[in-house]
């Protein structure tokens, strides 16, 4: 194709598009519309259901490769796809469609940010109890295709246990229903757990349904200051085994200072007091103090500064937290690598990693093989531009063949972001 034809074959693609949602809301990409790196050619922002359903069919029907953005805080995750013809933007599906507050339900569009709906679920006294990162930006859609949570899962369960509907916007321009606002529907194929996570590889997310829960009339976060690791390993099972009931506990462990794991509470002024007293006893002689609530954004802390770092998500058996990150340690001090941590109690965590970029993929290669070699895995979620490549996912072991079969039968043509999930789908 000569670059006259080229140019021309571009704009026919933008005009069409336009036609679809309007001249308003189609855009040439700029330095910023990136996805793992990858820049993309347009940005489309459909108004409805129906439009982003109809852009997905264009796009699938012209060999173009889209890729979903909601508040576009986890554009880093994953590998690079094959390339990116159109980002799909859900900003303008932001709506907050039906909160069944008698049922502690709520449907919502995909582009609403988290802030938003939990600001408004707060109204009638309930929550989605579901801490993700920078709440203020990240987008329903996002979150669920990320399978982005943190410490509280260990009360409430992580995406899978609260979400109960989805709608996705197929590649072939299907608007695909399963699930509904009934806690208790469980007919049907579930595509509210095969969306979660896949990160926009298999569909759209358009719209989804929670279950909710109250908010807490009081809430008491308590931290313990741990020795060291084996202490600190010591802490966490005793509060596992006990009768207490945490809503989160996390620890924050890094090379220079000793282990920290904070709890929190939530209840009445008397059942705060009770669990209170109980959790000295278990800690003992450890110090405890009440906490700053400002910790459970640690995981945030994490990501600053994060392009001269390498972040990455682990997944551990809770018993294994401390010799985890006894190898964690071992191995950055060989490759001369600084790094710091916040795990949940649950054995998910965050890993920062400081050095240069060779010590970096050095460091994260070694730890996976240990991680994996026991069951357990680790994610590349965003690292320097200079280290050199490293997938993403590590190894997919037997899921492989499956994860394969249901990319062929919602997405055939790899429309949607190709490449950038697990084996490359």
């Amino acid at each position: 194709m000569t670059p006259d034809s080229a140019l021309g074959a571009h704009i026919s693609v933008e005009e069409a598009l336009r036609g679809i949602v309007g001249p308003s809301h189609v855009r040439p990409g700029v330095a910023g519309d990136v996805v793992a790196g990858v820049p993309a050619q347009l940005v489309v922002e459909p108004g409805n259901e129906s439009e982003l359903a109809a852009v997905l069919r264009y796009a699938n029907e012209n060999d173009l490769r889209a890729a979903p953005r909601g508040g576009g805080t986890k554009l880093s995750w994953g590998n690079p796809p094959a390339r990116v013809d159109v980002i799909v933007s859900t900003a303008r599906l932001d709506q907050i469609i039906e909160h069944a507050w008698t049922d502690m339900t709520v449907t919502v569009e995909a582009g609403c940010t988290m802030r938003i709906l939990q600001e408004r679920l707060a109204q009638h006294g309930q929550r989605l109890a579901l801490d993700a990162l920078w709440a203020e930006r990240a987008t329903v859609g996002g979150v669920v295709s990320a399978n982005d949570s943190g410490a509280l899962r260990l009360r409430f369960g992580g995406l899978r246990d609260l979400i109960i509907g989805v709608t996705l916007a197929l590649p072939d321009g299907t608007l695909a229903r399963s699930g509904g606002k009934v806690v208790k529907n469980v007919a049907g194929y579930d595509l509210p757990k095969l969306a979660t996570g896949a990160l926009g590889t298999l569909g759209v997310i358009t719209r989804a349904t929670f279950r909710l829960h109250p908010m807490p009339k009081n809430a008491r976060t308590l931290s313990i200051s741990a020795p060291g690791l084996a202490e600190m390993q010591h802490c966490l099972a005793a509060i596992q085994d006990s009768q207490l009931a945490p809503s989160a506990v996390q620890a924050r462990i890094s090379e220079q200072t000793p282990p920290e794991i904070d709890v929190l509470f939530e209840g009445t002024p008397q059942g705060l007091d009770a669990q209170e007293a109980r959790l000295h006893d278990l800690a003992e002689p450890m110090p405890l103090a009440q906490g700053d609530s400002a910790v459970w954004a640690a995981r945030e802390r994490l990501w600053l500064n994060a392009k001269a770092a390498a972040i990455a998500k682990v997944s551990l058996l809770p018993a294994e937290i401390a010799t985890v990150f006894d190898t964690v340690r071992r191995l950055a001090s060989e490759h001369g690598a600084n790094w710091a941590a916040v795990v949940q109690a649950t054995g998910l965590g965050l890993l920062r990693l400081e050095g240069p970029p060779e010590a970096l993929h050095a460091s994260l290669e070694d730890l996976r093989d240990v991680l994996e070699r026991d069951g357990g895995s680790l994610v590349v979620l965003s690292h320097p531009i200079e280290m050199s490549p490293l997938d993403a996912w590590g190894s997919n072991g037997d899921a492989e063949p499956l994860m394969r079969a249901i990319k062929r039968q919602l997405d055939p043509k790899s429309t949607l972001n190709p490449g950038r999930f697990v084996g490359g789908i």
